[in-house]
This record gives structure tokens, sequence and C-alpha cells, in this order.
């Protein structure tokens, strides 16, 4: 590895570290952010020279927080600060006694205040996964508005909204109660489990980028189970998003379309991921609490376990996602567990399952994707062609509806050679 590609190893992994201390020092996102990136440049100056410090993160924090405050000190046309020993130059590697204050209990709560403050209930979901990937992964603005298709000015806008919306609902700083801590921590696991979703969505225009997302997510996720390691429904979150990543090879075919699930060739799927995962599920099972992330973990487990469609477990994936319905109850978990019931019982008892899910689901792609091809199993031509019809109407990309029409072309050929 290069000493450049070393830097920037190092700087991206010490910035949640590094911004949440510096939040909880300034109380302010904007004052923090500018401060890190200050202490990156002083940084790529200085450690190529001296070496790098014995915690890069700590010598980050210090740099940053005199630099910050100095700013603010000319800001105020004050004298800067004096070069006493307070103060970390350049090339010092001064970071011991800061290493001290930044122990493993302040830097748990300080990422998961900062992961909250991203994740503040008063944002829309869309701000809550922009804010987090400027702030805690920071992206560049450019990155972010690629993934999201939207334009550079538009992302701006839209961090800048989110960060004034903070500034406005008065966040509190404080170290959260072990009640609190627990609702914070929830929070940030569906933003984490949000952001994933942006990131696996059907490829089209951007699938790097989003693709790019879903990396994030799952370094996210790794970082959350390092500070709560005994947290089951961590395990089950990242074990989850690994699963569902490993197939990430196999979903694309070579002319850029989606492919379904049964049709993957498996071989494809990555392997040390999948052995991650798997892994995580086992010790989050032996926990026997089980949540929402660990019965959707163990439905991709299933899946990472089977040789092929044919032969996965479909009756238990339907248990699993019967357990998971009662959990959370959701027309979006009903339908996916008549895709299992369909393998495991038929069609019509599918059918017959989602049919309830009309009004609900009326302008849900899937619902109707699936609805479709339930009616073209049974036979029934002239109505599985209008559910896919409506599917098309309703396709969230180019992607999509090709995939769907190719459905079309199925149900044609079947007549005619009928």
């Amino acid at each position: 590895m290069t000493d450049q590609a070393w830097m920037s190893a190092v700087l991206n992994a010490a910035r949640p570290r590094a911004i949440a201390a510096l939040v909880r020092y300034f109380r302010d996102l904007d004052v923090a952010e500018e401060a890190f990136q200050e202490a990156c440049l002083r940084a790529l100056k200085a450690w190529p020279t001296n070496g790098p410090p014995r915690d890069p993160a700590a010598w980050l924090v210090m740099v940053a927080r005199n630099s910050g405050i100095d700013h603010a000190r000319r800001a105020r046309r004050h004298s800067p600060l004096p070069d006493d020993d307070r103060a970390v130059s350049d090339l010092s590697d001064h970071e011991g006694p800061a290493v001290e204050r930044i122990d493993a209990a302040d830097y748990r709560d300080d990422i998961l205040r900062l992961m909250f403050i991203c994740c503040h209930p008063e944002l829309p979901a869309t701000q809550q996964i922009a804010l987090a990937l400027r702030i805690v992964s920071g992206l560049s603005v450019a990155q972010i508005a690629r993934a999201f298709l939207v334009s550079d000015a538009a992302m701006e806008q839209r961090i800048t909204r989110a960060k004034a919306r903070v500034a406005k609902a008065a966040v509190a700083f404080e170290t959260p109660g072990t009640v609190e801590r627990a609702e914070r921590l929830a929070t940030v696991a569906a933003m984490v489990y949000l952001l994933f979703n942006e990131g696996y969505t059907v490829p089209g225009p951007g699938s790097d980028d989003k693709s790019a997302l879903a990396d994030e997510a799952i370094r996210l996720a790794r970082l959350l189970l390092q500070l709560y390691p005994a947290e089951p429904e961590l395990m089950g979150l990242a074990a989850l998003l690994l699963l569902q990543h490993a197939r990430a090879p196999a979903r694309i075919d070579a002319n850029g379309e989606p492919v379904l699930l049964a049709e993957q060739d498996r071989s494809l799927w990555r392997r040390p991921l999948i052995a991650e995962g798997l892994a995580l599920v086992d010790k989050a099972m032996r926990h026997r609490r089980p949540g929402p992330y660990q019965l959707q973990a163990a439905i991709a487990a299933l899946h990472a376990h089977s040789v092929s469609a044919e032969e996965t477990d479909w009756d238990q994936i339907d248990l699993l996602y019967g357990a998971l319905e009662r959990m959370t109850p959701s027309p979006v978990v009903t339908l996916n567990r008549a895709v299992a019931v369909a393998k495991a019982r038929g069609p019509a008892a599918a059918l017959d399952m989602i049919e309830p899910l009309a009004v609900p689901l009326t302008g849900y792609f899937y619902f109707h994707g699936a609805r479709g091809s339930f009616l073209a199993e049974l036979g029934r031509t002239s109505e599985a062609r209008e559910a896919f019809g409506r599917a098309i109407s309703l396709a969230r990309s180019p992607t999509e509806a090709a995939h769907v029409r190719r459905e079309l072309d199925r149900l044609s050929q079947t007549a005619t050679a009928g």
C-alpha cells in the first residue's frame, strides 16, 4: 500500500471517532467538520516526514480542537492561542493526554451521539442518510448526489437544511441514559438499514455510487457492533447486510440486467462475506433474544446455505417470515412471505395471501410483479398481463421495467406455443 493510500485509509478510519469528539467539544457540526478537515491537511503534510503518531485519531482531535479554537478567536478578533503546552503543532506527537481523555466509554457515547444527531427524528429519512454520509462517513457532496441521482446543488441544499434543523432542534450533547441509549441505538440501526437499502436497489444510472452506499452501510454496521459487541440485534443487522451484499456479483447479467435470486449463479456469491454473516447469525441466535434484523438475517442465511433455489428450505423461510410478520406487521413482510408460500404450497395459496394487500400496496411495484407471477403460474394469462402492465407503470428504473417486459414476453411465448 502506498503512503498516500495508507494515509487515506487511516484518516477515513479515524473520522467517526475524531468528528464525534469534536462535535462534543464544539457542539456544532460545521465547526467540527471544518476543524477535522484542517487537521487532515496538517496530517498530510506532517506524517510523511515525521511518521504517523501512536494514535492518529487522538492526534487529529488535538490538532483539530486547537485549530477550531484558534479560528474562533481570530473570528472574534482575539489573539491566537499561545504557543504553550496546551497547543499541538503540526509536527508534534503529543496525543498521549488526549488518549487518556478519549477513553472507551467516551468514544462509544460520542459515536452514538454523532450518529443519533444525524438521525434526529425531525429529519426525513433521506436527510438522515445524507447527513450521516457527509458527517460520519466523510463522503463528498458530489459522491452523495450521484448515489441519490440528484444534482450537487440539490444535495448541498438537502444537507444544509438538515444541519439547520438539527441546530434549531437544540440537540442535547450530554451522555444519554440507559433507556435513551437503547432508543437511539434502534434509530441509528434503522438509518444504517435504510442506507444499505438505498445502495442495494435495482442497478441503473449511478449504480457504482449506490454500491458504495451499501459498502458504507456495512462499515457503519461493523462499527456499531464494535461499540456494542454483545447486542444481538446489531449482530443480526450486520449479518443481514453481509449476506445480502454477498450476492452482488450475481445480481446483474452481462447486459446489465437484474437477475432474480432463483436464477443467480451462486458460484459468484462472495463466500468470505457469507462466512462472516453466518457466524454472526449463529452468535446472535445463542442470545435467545430474537428481533427483526435477526429474523431477516436467518432468512438470508437459509438462502446462503442452499446450493440452488430448488433446494431452499421454503417451509422454514415461511415460518421465519411468519414470526417476522407477528413481530413487525407490515404488508411488505406479508408480500415477502407470500413468495415463500408460493414455493412451499403453490401460487394459489400465495395469491390468496396477498389479495387483502391490494389496497395498501396499490402503488408498490413489487406487489403487482409478484401478483403477475402467481397469476401466470396459474395460467390466468389475461390477469397476469394486467398485473405486469401495472407493475411497469410503477417501475422506478428502466431495469425494473425491462424485467417485467421479459415476463410479458414469456407469457406471449407460452400462449403462442399453446
